[in-house]
């Protein structure tokens, strides 16, 4: 086992001294300050830190974080069997079981065992920053997870809550296409039915639908719901409502689920799940989607894998090969970070 002591980041914020660790969501409603990690099969590790204080991402130190080579990354599922998924999904909502599965793969490399995701932080933040950056290292518990996600899965301000689920993605915005608008739509309804199960009548609305964001080499569809919860709901009732993200299930969410499980070659993990913080003293918290997020497995032999999750939305309209490149864009840029082989240049990143 690599002993590294436990911590988490979000933004400048730098959480050390474990006091508890814990599966319960109810502790989150508790005091304290919590970092949070919950893989889409499920598990939940809930850690409550003694000292929160601010300290900026560290610079990178060469050398300090040795990558996988560009080439020694494989896939879940290759071209053939991606697209092959695709057009399985096409027969689904063919058949009036669905209108929308997020269909996604993992890509895995080997890394030396004392790879470190703090490490992997500092270039991450250089190389692709993102407004819900976070890293949790608590290799004891088999957390070891540093994301860059754009995503915002669930924040709370006292009994205020907020969504704002991604669909849509394309390398400008000249690119996005009817398809991109209509999923988001879908999922905005999906996540607007599962904050409203939780949230007070009437007080769920869209603030924002299908607003163009701009990241590190591509731009993406965004909304926000909003609601207020119900007196009684807190975290182990909002996670329930709403976890996993609808943006990376699809819709219905139910059949989207049992269809992801038929076709998926291997777990998500960390990956499509929720990861961030919450300060439960102040009533607030924050937590993304696990989207553009890597975790580091350990074997009990000591041989550590570095892993990495790309997916898309797949409708009616989607062209399997056109989702295919979808992930491909997605994973392209931060596995060019993590392998160090990006060079940014004044036109964006090439690889």
């Amino acid at each position: 086992m690599l002993h590294l002591p436990p911590l988490a980041r979000f933004g400048d914020r730098l959480a050390t001294g474990p006091a508890d660790v814990t599966s319960d969501p109810a502790a989150l409603d508790s005091t304290g300050f919590w970092a949070v990690a919950a893989d889409y099969e499920g598990r939940l590790t809930c850690v409550r830190f003694r000292d929160v204080r601010e300290v900026p991402v560290p610079a990178v130190v060469p050398g300090r974080w040795h990558g996988p080579a560009a080439g020694d990354w494989t896939s879940s599922m290759d071209r053939a069997a991606y697209t092959a998924g695709v057009r399985r999904i096409h027969e689904h909502i063919a058949a009036g079981e669905v209108y929308q599965v997020n269909l996604c793969r993992v890509l895995s490399a080997p890394v030396a065992p004392d790879a470190d995701v703090d490490a992997l932080t500092s270039v991450l933040a250089r190389g692709n920053p993102a407004p819900y950056a976070g890293t949790i290292r608590l290799p004891e518990h088999g957390v070891e997870i540093a994301t860059a996600s754009p995503e915002l899965f669930l924040r709370r301000r006292g009994r205020t809550v907020e969504s704002g689920p991604i669909k849509g993605t394309a390398r400008t915005e000249a690119e996005l296409l009817p398809k991109d608008h209509a999923e988001n739509v879908m999922i905005v309804d999906l996540v607007r039915n599962d904050i409203g199960r939780v949230c007070t009548t009437g007080s769920v609305t869209v603030p924002d639908l299908c607003a163009v964001e701009k990241h590190p080499g591509l731009v993406h569809l965004v909304s926000t719901v909003r609601g207020e919860l119900l007196p009684d709901a807190g975290w182990p009732e909002l996670l329930d409502a709403a976890f996993p993200a609808g943006s990376i299930t699809g819709a219905p969410k139910s059949s989207a689920l049992r269809i992801i499980d038929a076709l998926e070659t291997a777990p998500r993990g960390p990956y499509c799940g929720g990861i961030g913080w919450v300060d439960a003293d102040r009533g607030t918290g924050e937590l993304a989607v696990g989207i553009r997020t890597f975790w580091i497995d350990r074997a009990l032999g000591g041989a550590a894998v570095l892993r990495f999750g790309a997916g898309a939305g797949i409708t009616w309209d989607s062209d399997p090969e056109g989702e295919w490149r979808e992930t491909e864009l997605k994973a392209a840029r931060l596995l060019a970070v993590a392998s160090g082989t990006y060079e940014e240049t004044g036109e964006g990143l090439q690889t």
